[in-house]
């Protein structure tokens, strides 16, 4: 017995001294294991450089907190488990969830709060065995680092998705919008992005939002090109400090000098995003006595430019009959203007199909009068980012344009074959020079006929960057005060500047696969009564029986 007793605390001692060894051996080495299928708990490289570099204290409040749908409790563990991975490769990092409305009495003034700070509340109907409650959500996150702070959208907006899809979306892009917003308010600004000014573009107020937000990761500044003609040689010198050029609808015709400016800036390795119209038409001028406007190619000077890039831009219009809706006045009811809504068909609603990391599982994007892009072969990489539905096709120009063809009808024959057209296609590698063996418009001791690996972008509208005004106000890109709805045009514009100028990775981040099945809610009400037996009456049960037998035994041990 005595040996037995001896053996017994031997062991003991072992299996004490075994976990003081494993401890300390996790003080020094750390790992972490993901089971999961999809490894959607594996920091990227990339991430994990971003958060192991963060050498004082980072904070994160994220608002998703209270009582809300379950659908939301899914985004809800899933940041968690993010953000205790970002905590455990760096203390520094600390989270906390909140909920903006624990105090009911302070509901309208932590909305109002919250709109201001650009972070709208989400109400949603929800339904649980057939009964519907209204609940509000705010999917949103706040990161603070020192004196710079920024905001976190947890949720995507996918018009037409289910609330679940939309979850299963937003997870997709967790740890790409924590590593984003990490990284713009940890890192000083670097790169310099230069708005070119001089042909007619889109002046600042109309393109606000868009700068705004820029502004929080890159340097921005206004470049004009009217010194050319009495400089062009210093004009180009100065716009090589830059690393990319935002050149955002011009309606007025390059020079040769300009052209040849931005050709060498780009043979130089400088990044450029093209926002180009083909055809002018605006939708501002259609609501005339009329209704109808003419519609003809903008003669730009960038033909033989495009052209030896490696793409045509035809003077076409594209008709889809995936659109967005736009409101036209039906009558009058009293003294009010009765508004209707109709889908306007020269406003495509682009929605990406690529698994390209710039528009991987993004939501639709709205187009305004857009052309066709065709592309030609060379050396250059391109990349369709994004196209017109199967259900679209061209028509010519010059053509009158009239919000009566709200009323036509059409057939799915009538687009056999002439639908996908490309409206957004990426660019990389060596250019040649558009102004290869030719005279050079000015002289240029640093001219060079093939340049230097670089990328460019361009799309075929130049609308898809101006936002709308509300009480003078620019609105958020991508939103339509019209119809209400908020498209993807401003992360689309934004992932395309990030992927341009993206040194370290940080876009790639957004093809992570994250698979999560969606939750059956027919089985689920069917099998409920048997799930509650099983998760709740089962344990309850066993403990029962447990209690039953531990008592009789005591009893049966005990009595006299």
């Amino acid at each position: 017995m005595k040996t037995n007793k001896i053996k017994a605390l031997n062991q003991l001692g072992i299996v004490f001294l075994a976990l003081i060894v494993i401890n300390l051996i996790s003080h020094f080495f750390f790992k972490r294991f993901d089971l999961t299928q999809d490894k959607r708990y594996t920091l990227s490289e990339t991430t994990l450089n971003i958060i192991k570099n963060i050498d004082s204290p980072l904070y994160i409040d994220v608002y998703l907190d209270g009582n809300f749908p379950p659908e939301f409790k899914r985004l809800q563990n899933e940041t968690k488990q993010l953000l205790e991975e970002f905590s455990a490769y760096n203390s520094n990092i600390v989270f906390q969830f909140k909920n903006p409305i624990e105090k009911e009495a302070m509901r309208v003034e932590v909305m109002k709060e919250f709109y201001e700070r650009g972070m709208q509340p989400l109400s949603i109907t929800v339904e649980d065995k057939g009964k519907q409650s209204q609940e509000v959500v705010f999917p949103w996150a706040q990161a603070t680092y020192g004196k710079k702070f920024t905001k976190v959208s947890l949720l995507k907006n996918l018009m037409g998705a289910s609330t679940e899809e939309k979850v299963i979306s937003s997870v997709q892009h967790l740890e790409f919008g924590f590593a984003e917003a990490i990284t713009k308010i940890t890192k000083e600004k670097q790169k310099k992005i230069a708005v070119i000014k001089g042909n007619g573009e889109l002046i600042e107020p109309l393109i606000a939002d868009f700068l705004t937000t820029v502004k929080e990761s890159y340097y921005i500044g206004p470049f004009t090109l009217d010194s050319v003609a009495k400089q062009p040689a210093q004009t180009l010198a100065a716009l090589k400090k830059y690393d990319l050029a935002l050149i955002a609808k011009p309606t007025e015709a390059f020079s040769e000098a300009e052209k040849q400016v931005l050709d060498q800036f780009i043979m130089n390795g400088g990044k450029t995003l093209w926002l180009v119209d083909a055809v002018s038409a605006d939708m501002d001028s259609m609501y005339n006595e009329t209704g109808t406007i003419l519609a003809h190619p903008r003669e730009l000077n960038l033909t033989d430019l495009f052209f030896k890039y490696g793409i045509r831009m035809n003077p076409l219009l594209i008709k889809d009959e995936y659109a967005t809706p736009i409101k036209i006045a039906s009558g009058n009811q009293g003294s009010e203007t009765q508004l209707q809504q109709y889908n306007w068909k020269f406003s495509p609603f682009i929605y990406p199909t690529s698994t390209h990391p710039i528009v991987k599982n993004m939501e639709g994007i709205k187009f305004e009068f857009s052309s066709p892009i065709e592309l030609l072969k060379n050396d250059v990489k391109k990349t369709v980012l994004l196209s017109s539905s199967e259900y679209s096709k061209t028509i010519g120009t010059p053509a009158p344009i009239s919000l009566s063809s709200i009323n036509e009808e059409t057939t799915p024959e009538e687009y056999a074959g002439k639908g996908l057209l490309p409206v957004a296609v990426m660019m990389e590698g060596k250019f040649k020079s558009a102004y290869q063996n030719r005279v050079l418009p000015f002289a240029d001791k640093t001219f060079q006929s093939v340049g230097k690996e670089t990328k460019m972008i361009v799309i075929s509208d130049g609308d898809v960057i101006k936002n709308q005004f509300d009480k003078g106000m620019p609105l958020e890109l991508g939103f339509d005060k019209w119809t209400n709805q908020l498209y993807g045009n401003k992360e689309f514009l934004l992932n395309c500047v990030n992927y341009l100028l993206d040194d370290n990775g940080l876009i790639n981040i957004r093809s992570k696969d994250v698979d999560l099945p969606l939750l059956n809610k027919e089985e689920v009400y069917a099998n409920y009564t048997s799930a509650q037996l099983i998760t709740v009456g089962l344990p309850i049960l066993i403990l029962a029986i447990f209690g039953i037998l531990f008592t009789y035994l005591r009893k049966k041990r005990y009595s006299c």
